[in-house]
C-alpha cells in the first residue's frame, strides 16, 4: 500500500479553551502546534482560525499571519490546506480569499449543503461549488473534497464532468457530524466503494467511533486525519495535551498494519502536488 499521509487538524471552529485549554488558537500558537505536529511525522496541516475572542472565522488578516509563521520556519516543508469554511453567513469571496491570496498547495472544498448539527443550515450551493471550483482551479490549489454524505461525492463527479473539477481527485471522508452521515465501517466501506478510479482519499470521524474509523482507513489504504478539530479526547474522559499526542498514535497503528508514513515530499507525489 501506499504511504500514509497524516493530516492535523489542529484548531477547526469548535473547541475553545474552556472546552480543552490545549486547543492552540491565536496565529503563534497555531503556528506552533503544526511545527510540532510536523516534527511529529505529519505531512499536511489544515488550517482554520480564530476571533479573539475564540469565534470561528475567515479573518484573511488571521489566515496569513499564521501562514507566515508557518512559513517563516525554514526547515517546516508541510502541506498547507486552508480551509474555506470557517464559519456561517460568509460571502463567497470571504471563504475563497485566505487561498486566492495565500496560495496554499491545498484548501477544502465542502462538496455539498447539509443542515450542521441539527442546528444550522451548512450552505454551500451548486453555483458556489462552481466557482469554487473554477478558482482553485485557476490558482492551481489542489481542492480536498469534504464528503459528509454519500450525495456530496456524486456533486464531485458532476463537476468532473463539466471539466471544473480534474482527476486525481482527492476526497476527505468526514464522518459522525450530526446531520451527516454516521461513523460506522458500514457507511465507511459504502463510501469507499462509489469512489471513482484513481481516488486518492482521507478519513476521520467525530466522536466514539474515531478509533475504528482510524484503523479501518489504514488497513484500506487511505490516509488519515486526526487534530482537535474534530475530537479533542484522547481516550475516554482524558483530554489530548497536544495534537502531537493524536499524530504519535497514528504512527504507533501504523507500524502494527505495517503503514510507513509519508514524508510531506511523499505526500505530494502521491497527491499529484506541485509545489
Amino acid at each position: 500500500m501506499e504511504k500514509l499521509i497524516i493530516t492535523v487538524a489542529p484548531t477547526g471552529a469548535w473547541p475553545t479553551k474552556k472546552d480543552t485549554p490545549y486547543v492552540p488558537i491565536t496565529p503563534e500558537e497555531i503556528a506552533q502546534e503544526v511545527y510540532n505536529c510536523w516534527k511529529a511525522g505529519a505531512s499536511i496541516a489544515h488550517i482554520h482560525v480564530r476571533e479573539d475572542d475564540e469565534s470561528p472565522s475567515m479573518n484573511f488578516d488571521k489566515f496569513k499571519e499564521t501562514v507566515t509563521l508557518i512559513r517563516e520556519r525554514k526547515d517546516c516543508d508541510i502541506i498547507l490546506n486552508l480551509t474555506t469554511s470557517g464559519g456561517i453567513g460568509l460571502t463567497d469571496e470571504e471563504r475563497m480569499k485566505p487561498f486566492v491570496e495565500l496560495r496554499p498547495e491545498m484548501a477544502s472544498f465542502d462538496a455539498g449543503t447539509m443542515n450542521w448539527q441539527h442546528r444550522t443550515v451548512f450552505e454551500n450551493r451548486p453555483d458556489f461549488l462552481e466557482k469554487l471550483a473554477q478558482t482553485q482551479k485557476e490558482n492551481k490549489v489542489k481542492p480536498e473534497l469534504e464528503i459528509f454524505d454519500a450525495g456530496m461525492l456524486y456533486n464531485t463527479l458532476y463537476l468532473v464532468e463539466k471539466g471544473l473539477l480534474e482527476p486525481p481527485l482527492h476526497y476527505q471522508f468526514c464522518l459522525g457530524v450530526p446531520g451527516g452521515t454516521a461513523a460506522t465501517v458500514e457507511n465507511f466501506m459504502h463510501m469507499k466503494s462509489i469512489l471513482p478510479q484513481g481516488a486518492t482519499f482521507s478519513a476521520f470521524a467525530i466522536g466514539r467511533m474515531h478509533l475504528t474509523i482510524l484503523f479501518m482507513t489504514i488497513i484500506t489504504g487511505g490516509h488519515v486525519r486526526v487534530g482537535m478539530e474534530d475530537n479533542v479526547l484522547l481516550s475516554k474522559g482524558v483530554l489530548a495535551t497536544s495534537n502531537v499526542e493524536f499524530v504519535e498514535r497514528v504512527k504507533r497503528v501504523a507500524k502494527e498494519f505495517q503503514r510507513e508514513i509519508a514524508t510531506p515530499a511523499e505526500a505530494r507525489e502521491i497527491l499529484g502536488l506541485k509545489r
